[in-house]
């Protein structure tokens, strides 16, 4: 008999200065820096409802780290959700979903990975996700820094 492994979700929240649409954008846009697939060394990028993703990395050892998924729901400037798979899935569907709500002049990111397997693997995402964020958060400071 198979045993039912664990999840567990990991949510984070990022305010950045601009709005939803200028966020919502970027997060579609496969080129802004900060996303998952920023420096993959292959990218296929379809994103529509039923499109696919997929993106390798290479680990400096040479090992790859294939990751690939599927675009579930996009609601225009308020809601992203995608199936998320990786070797640090255990072979399951996980799932992500990203929310921009207005906030006076800003936008609250949400963003929540569920599903995820609950061990060590599962509990990379959550480093893996606090450097993308920082990173997709970055031009939008430099930019506001600026005016």
């Amino acid at each position: 008999m198979k045993t039912k492994q664990k999840t567990m979700e990991l949510t984070f929240t990022r305010t950045i200065p601009a709005t939803p649409a200028e966020v919502f954008g970027a997060w579609m846009d496969p080129k802004h820096p900060g996303h998952p697939w920023t420096g993959a060394k292959k990218l296929v990028f379809d994103g529509k409802v039923d499109g696919l993703f997929y993106f390798l990395h290479v680990t400096d050892d040479e090992r790859p780290l294939p990751h690939y998924g599927r675009f579930i729901t996009i609601d225009r400037n308020k809601r992203v959700q995608c199936g998320w798979m990786s070797p640090f899935t255990d072979g399951r569907e996980s799932l992500v979903t990203v929310t921009f709500e207005k906030k006076g002049g800003d936008t609250l990111l949400t963003l929540t990975h569920a599903n995820l397997p609950d061990d060590e693997d599962g509990r990379l995402h959550d480093e893996g996700w606090r450097d993308c964020l920082d990173g997709f958060v970055e031009p939008f400071a430099a930019s506001s820094a600026a005016r």
